[in-house]
């Protein structure tokens, strides 16, 4: 995907930011109301209005490799977990899980024939079929990228929840450092030959977008 910026691209990825990264942080910030947590509401992040949850990097980056970030949804744990020790878990999972959902809706036309596949040809609109296959397969992308467990994705938290104390606690001392990982399996590993994204993402979305729709 990276820079296939036709326009019907540009336009098929804008439309996704903005449905997938809006559904995505008002999970969060709906959950962690949901949880007692007035911070997202006082923060005007309990909303589906776009443009306060768009974050300026991460939405280039959708647009130019298919993925990317919204801005953070500010929660006190403190508010969410005397309501639920599973509190930030369940509100950190919201966002990755409604891209989930949000990727299997987009399935089912293309699953059950009600949108023929058939390519773009226009120079300005995607078709309704490219459409749904992008819409599709960066909201898988979203998903499984915010599940890496490392901070500050989403997937950090969920993991932590299900480890034992002393794992745990190597993972907090590895926070420091996560925002420095993430970069080198984003950026430095694919220049040296060893693309791990391919293998924890692309790969899964793929055969996952397959089985969705039907492909063999």
């Amino acid at each position: 995907m990276l820079f296939n910026l036709t326009l019907p691209t540009v336009i098929t990825r804008i439309i996704t930011l903005m449905i997938a990264f809006t559904f995505h942080e008002f999970a969060h910030a709906a959950t962690a109301t949901a949880l007692g947590d007035s911070t997202p509401k006082m923060n005007g992040r309990l909303t589906l209005n776009p443009f306060a949850h768009l974050d300026i990097m991460g939405t280039i980056m959708l647009l130019v490799a298919g993925f990317g970030w919204a801005k953070p949804v500010p929660v006190n744990p403190y508010a969410v977990r005397r309501k639920s020790k599973a509190g930030m878990m369940l509100v950190s999972l919201a966002g990755p899980a409604t891209n989930l959902l949000l990727g299997l809706l987009a399935a089912i036309p293309l699953r059950f024939g009600w949108v023929p596949f058939q390519p773009t040809t226009s120079a300005f609109l995607p078709s309704m079929s490219d459409f749904l296959l992008n819409f599709l397969m960066i909201n898988l992308v979203l998903f499984l990228f915010n599940l890496i467990p490392l901070a500050p994705l989403d997937g950090e938290k969920v993991i932590t929840y299900f480890l034992p104390p002393r794992w745990a606690d190597a993972f907090d001392r590895i926070r420091p450092y996560s925002a420095f990982i993430l970069l080198a399996i984003v950026f430095i590993l694919p220049m040296i030959g060893f693309d791990l994204l391919n293998i924890i993402i692309w790969r899964p979305m793929t055969s996952f977008a397959r089985f969705l729709i039907g492909w063999n």
